[in-house]
């Protein structure tokens, strides 16, 4: 048996956010959520785990990542991973599709799938592609891959440029009853990706850069498809102002469609670049202020439904190249609380359930994840924090280093995760 006790219990799920104790037992699943729990009547062998000054909340879960394996393991891999996940405060994590082979086939998703489970800290799970080889031509076998537990379906990195196969896909989505989840990056209006296009750091860097219509255009096509459709569709990593009226609008409609933000955009400008050159480098990139706003102004009033990490581990070897010929992407998975709190929380644009909603509890439905609440029968999947601690970030779990809020002064830290009856620490 394992007490928490004196935690300062704030779950999205059920609204409570009060000072609880909880009491799981030996098989992990939560049985008591009380004021006050005799720790002598839990029995003799019970642990105890001291919260106080704490916030526990159900753990995060993070619909976007990138775990590189099989085949780009140099960069990170299933077990470090979940290790970056855990010290952020992850209890669920969905990994794309863009691995190598690509994850469109059954072999590659047990492969993911055996491998997490030979040391589960977290629960993984993987995404499958939309098309073979991520070729944009032909639909993968959705009724043999969801039946083997993907999760949805993504070709995350690369667009969907043929709209006839987009509804294609949406249609058996509809059919299959799972969800798609997009890129949007029309690649005619990206002259050059991870930098937005004509600001000072693309003039620095010598490089065109990527212009916010290429997400827009695609946006657009693709909310007016989920419209016929039906289909359930994802918005992967919004940058742009317009994408954020342009999803209102569509919600507004009726189309069944979602939106995630990262952490890093809702943080960062293009002028970010400027100061940190390729580890500011993604796709879609960093834009202006005013789209950063506009961006916090969508997760506010829901437009934007959650917040995904789009976990993006690259060698130092390969940010270490010239601008135009390094990878785009950073990783984010133990500095997103942190960079949220810090951006949302402490700036009064956000208060904290709000958030915790963002990061946890809107992903999981959207997902069709359940049994996430702190409640009794459900096994427990818990994160501690510390809104208000100082926290620096010098070194990572992950296997790659490549982010801009390394050495940044930040507010909010991950103490632990609890999964089952183990607490996890990783700092």
């Amino acid at each position: 048996m394992l007490l928490i006790y004196t935690a300062h219990i704030m779950d999205p799920y059920t609204g409570l956010d009060g000072l609880r104790d909880i009491l799981i037992d030996d098989n992990g699943i939560i049985v008591k959520v009380e004021k006050h729990i005799d720790w002598a009547s839990a029995g003799s062998d019970v642990k105890m785990l001291d919260a106080k000054s704490m916030t526990v909340a159900p753990g995060f879960v993070d619909t976007h990542v990138h775990f590189r394996d099989p085949g780009q393991t140099q960069k990170e891999d299933i077990h470090t991973g979940m290790r970056a996940a855990a010290a952020g405060g992850y209890t669920t994590v969905i990994c794309m599709a863009n691995t190598k082979p690509v994850c469109d086939n059954l072999d590659t998703l047990q492969y993911v799938q055996q491998t997490a489970a030979q040391e589960p800290i977290i629960n993984v799970l993987q995404a499958c592609a939309i098309t073979k080889g991520l070729s944009g031509q032909e639909l993968t076998d959705f009724d043999g891959l969801l039946a083997a537990g993907a999760p949805g379906f993504t070709d995350d990195g690369v667009p969907l440029r043929d709209a006839a196969l987009t509804m294609r896909a949406m249609e058996e989505a509809v059919r299959t009853g799972t969800l798609l989840s997009f890129h949007e990056e029309a690649p005619e209006f990206v002259p050059s990706p991870g930098v937005n296009f004509g600001s000072a750091a693309a003039g620095k860097f010598g490089v065109p850069g990527a212009k916010p219509i290429s997400e827009e255009v695609m946006v657009a096509r693709d909310i007016a498809l989920a419209l016929r459709s039906g289909a359930r569709v994802v918005f992967q990593h919004i940058s742009s102002a317009h994408s954020v009226a342009l999803i209102r609008a569509g919600k507004a409609l009726g189309a069944n469609i979602y939106a995630e933000v990262t952490p890093h955009h809702l943080a960062l400008t293009e002028d970010a670049v400027l100061e940190h050159g390729t580890l500011a480098r993604m796709n879609p990139p960093l834009r202006t202020e005013a789209d950063r706003q506009a961006l916090i102004a969508g997760l506010k009033d829901g437009t934007i439904d959650m917040i995904a990490t789009d976990h993006a581990p690259h060698t130092a070897e390969e940010k270490a190249r010239d601008f135009a010929a390094a990878p785009s992407g950073i990783i984010g998975l133990e500095t997103a609380f942190s960079v949220c709190n810090t951006t949302l929380v402490k700036t009064g644009r956000m208060t904290r359930m709000p958030l915790l909603q963002c990061m946890s509890k809107k992903p999981a439905e959207i997902y069709g994840l359940t049994g996430k609440s702190i409640e009794p029968g459900n096994r427990a999947e818990l994160v501690l924090l510390d809104w208000d601690a100082h926290k620096t970030y010098t070194a990572y779990q992950s296997k790659s280093a490549n982010s801009p809020f390394t050495g940044k002064p930040l507010r909010g830290a991950v103490h632990s995760i609890v999964m089952g009856q183990r607490e996890l620490r990783f700092r």
